[in-house]
């Protein structure tokens, strides 16, 4: 063989090789972040389910009002977070009618906008972690179906009123929905009317809601 010959052949070879290292560096990255996300679901449920008073809207409030001057941020954060821990946005949107009741508008404002961040992460967070490629090889017939369903033009309805819905975690319609690969756009706006209703009800109607359950 030639010596160009061979060069570009071993030049292949270690291309072959590199891609190899790359995809199994990647799927033990993949591995490892999708084993600290449920260690952390595990984590929040455990405590959810020990104490359960802590996750009301009451508790909440009180926590983050110790951080007083930083006590928006906070409360941003845990708007933009909460979706990772799969526990439901009620209780939070309920705490910030508690700590702003003069601002039900920003408070509107700053649910919406970490509902729509959180579902937007987790519905690309189901693709990096490969969960679309997992039930494509998998179940690929159960996922064509879901993926049938929600991209149909009744699709839109069937999200927005999934988010809407209070007694459903609008979170699993998000990781079916990036599972699937349904059009972003039409989730996400599915997602902002659904929630937007049931924000609206919430911090307009939640401290007669709250007075109710007392």
């Amino acid at each position: 063989m030639a010596p160009g010959h061979r060069s570009l052949s071993n030049r292949r070879v270690n291309g072959s090789i590199l891609k190899k290292r790359s995809k199994g560096v990647g799927l033990y990255l993949r591995r490892g972040v999708l084993g600290l996300w449920l260690l952390l679901i595990a984590l929040v449920i455990g405590w959810f389910l020990m104490d359960p008073t802590r996750f009301s809207a009451e508790s909440i409030a009180e926590t983050l009002k110790n951080f007083r001057g930083w006590v928006w941020g906070v409360y941003i954060l845990f708007c933009a977070v909460r979706g990772l821990t799969l526990l439901p946005s009620t209780p939070l949107v309920l705490a910030g009618t508690i700590l702003f009741p003069d601002q039900p508008f920003a408070v509107l404002l700053t649910s919406i906008s970490g509902i729509l961040f959180s579902s937007s992460m987790i519905y690309f967070f189901s693709e990096v972690l490969g969960f679309d490629e997992y039930f494509e090889r998998h179940k690929p017939e159960l996922t064509h179906r879901i993926k049938a369903k929600l991209e149909h033009p009744l699709g839109f309805l069937f999200v927005a009123a999934w988010a809407f819905f209070p007694f459903v975690p609008t979170d699993l319609v998000c990781y079916l929905a990036g599972t699937t690969r349904m059009n972003y756009l039409k989730f996400i706006a599915a997602v902002f009317v659904g929630e937007l209703l049931l924000c609206i009800f919430y911090i307009y109607f939640g401290g007669t809601l709250l007075n109710g359950v007392r």
